[in-house]
């Protein structure tokens, strides 16, 4: 398993999560990459967008069908939408600790507040990035809000 991978599974181990991680050969880096990897709706992919809102890391984990609201993100950290920025890469990694693309909704180098969409809910499974942009994992979605200490809300752009 490659290492990054491993540290997934490692935090899912610390937080009490029976997770199995599935490696590809094909990439799952993009929602429906992983869709068509896995054979599952493009609805069930947890999407983990990472921003930035007063130089603080925040994280939004979206159903794979779903566009962010960022106006609803923004109302939800108490701020404008303009304070409300899409993080770079770098600032990604270096606050998760993994790239984009296989950024998972846990394990991360700084504690964040994070935000689940209500969407994940209406699935029994859903599958998230495993660190790598060939790993994923199956969970559901309560054990994924509990597991990744997040606050379930609606962030869909309507």
């Amino acid at each position: 398993m490659h290492p990054s991978a491993q540290k997934v599974a490692l935090a899912a181990q610390e937080l009490g999560l029976a997770i199995e991680i599935k490696e590809f050969e094909q990439t799952t880096r993009s929602a429906q990459e992983a869709a068509d990897a896995i054979g599952c709706e493009l609805a069930q992919i947890v999407k983990s967008l990472c921003f930035t809102v007063n130089d603080q890391p925040i994280m939004a984990l979206v159903s794979g069908a779903n566009q962010l609201d960022e106006r609803k993100l923004a109302a939800l950290c108490g701020v404008g939408r303009k304070k409300v920025q899409r993080a770079s890469a770098d600032a990604v990694k270096a606050a998760t600790g993994f790239s984009i693309g296989g950024v998972p909704p846990f394990g991360h180098l700084t504690p964040m507040t994070i935000f689940v969409d209500e969407d994940l809910r209406q699935f029994g499974t859903v599958w998230a990035a495993a660190g790598t942009p060939f790993a994923v994992f199956a969970i559901g979605p309560e054990e994924l809000v509990k597991g990744c200490g997040g606050t379930a809300v609606s962030l869909k752009k309507e």
